[in-house]
């Protein structure tokens, strides 16, 4: 079975997609790119595997291309490009697969009705993922598709970790901790054997940086706990998003700021995390190159509460063998892996400058009882071997 996998990731306001080819020797990349502000003014681009650019498009500014006019152009793009290869199937990135889906699933309407009602769960992600979803089946319903969850990997969380001091009631229908960026970790513990075995075999922190952040504790490559919870707001502070909050402060606005749900919604997804405290930007780039006293405020904080999760995921595994950076601030950014690193030496951490500087893999001196990583991370190959899987079965 020779032909392409494509995969999707389609955001609020974007829509990421890679192509791969399917050989007897396995998957290969053909194409990426995406179309972004695709609801004001898109643009696409596109590239080869070797990064050469294959194609780019501007729309006129106040052109509302949505998720079904972008999925469209997507879909008659990679035609023109491929024209001798079969569209196998298309996997698809969805957030949030709840109690119900531990592990990738072909879609038909049936399934996509049943994620619907994990909307609430992900507000930011989940309408997003449907709707590409659901424009491509009414467009091809004969071609298959594949949902890949970002919470399958966490499924192996034992319950008591799971578990909130709630009325046991609300756990049983649900009420629980999921953990999120299961793709992304799920990769990552694909390239541990080949990184490092002992940490493979043993206790490794994963951190996922970037304008999502989370961090999750492996047993031999198996989640153990994670710092995301019910949602993806949870645990440390993101581009926009306030990560693990006191619901003390919720019920406080309420009352003493009459804010009602959505309201409090938009202020904890969309105005908090990095932008709310430094008043400057969500984007670590910015802010690490910013004067500004509020962006020193927000790097300080953001490294202060991965310290303090790092310790209590440490403490969930009973000892540290590795920490390993990924994504896109855990990939690039120097700055940060170093001063995590330093306030990890306790933990057993030496960091390598040098290493460090030339952005590893290793980062960590030769000697240190905890070694630190640096792993770029690959959910749409994660997607892809999913997908391709799911058909063949």
């Amino acid at each position: 079975m020779t032909g392409a996998i494509a995969v999707v990731n389609a955001g609020s306001s974007s829509l990421k997609f890679c192509v791969y080819f399917h050989r007897a020797q396995g998957l290969e990349p053909a194409l990426r790119g995406q179309i972004e502000s695709i609801h004001t003014e898109p643009r696409f681009k596109a590239r080869d595997a070797a990064g050469a650019e294959r194609g780019t498009k501007s729309w006129p500014k106040g052109t509302a291309l949505g998720h079904e006019g972008a999925l469209h152009h997507v879909v008659d793009f990679v035609r023109a490009q491929l024209p001798d290869e079969p569209l196998l199937a298309v996997g698809h990135r969805v957030v949030h697969g709840g109690m119900e889906f531990a592990a990738p699933v072909r879609i038909d309407a049936n399934v996509l009705a049943r994620l619907d009602a994990f909307i609430p769960l992900a507000p930011l992600h989940q309408p997003h993922n449907l709707a590409a979803i659901r424009s491509l089946l009414a467009a091809r319903p004969d071609l298959p598709q594949v949902a890949c969850f970002d919470t399958a990997f966490h499924r192996s969380i034992p319950e008591v970790a799971q578990m909130f001091a709630l009325p046991y009631a609300l756990h049983v229908e649900g009420v629980r901790r999921f953990g999120f960026h299961g793709l992304s970790y799920e990769y990552i513990a694909s390239r541990l054997p080949h990184v490092d075995p002992v940490a493979a075999a043993g206790r490794t922190v994963v951190l996922h940086l970037g304008n999502g952040a989370s961090m999750c504790a492996m047993q031999a490559g198996r989640s153990v706990a994670s710092t995301m919870g019910f949602t993806a707001v949870d645990g440390l502070p993101m581009g926009t998003r306030c990560g693990s909050i006191d619901p003390g402060v919720i019920l406080y606005l309420m009352d003493e700021r009459g804010m009602d749900a959505r309201a409090i919604e938009k202020m904890i997804y969309n105005a908090s995390g990095l932008l709310g405290v430094s008043g400057v930007s969500s984007d670590m780039r910015t802010l690490l190159a910013s004067a500004e006293p509020g962006a020193k405020r927000a790097v300080d904080l953001y490294v202060y509460r991965i310290g303090r999760e790092l310790g209590s995921l440490a403490a969930a595994l009973g000892g540290l063998d590795a920490v390993v950076f990924t994504g896109g601030i855990g990939e690039n950014s120097t700055v940060i892996r170093e001063r995590v690193c330093r306030d990890a030496a306790w933990l057993g951490v030496d960091l390598d400058p040098e290493a460090n500087e030339a952005g590893g893999p290793c980062i960590s001196a030769a000697g240190s009882r905890t070694r630190a990583w640096t792993v770029p991370t690959d959910e749409e190959l994660m997607i892809a071997r999913h997908t391709l899987s799911a058909i063949a079965g």
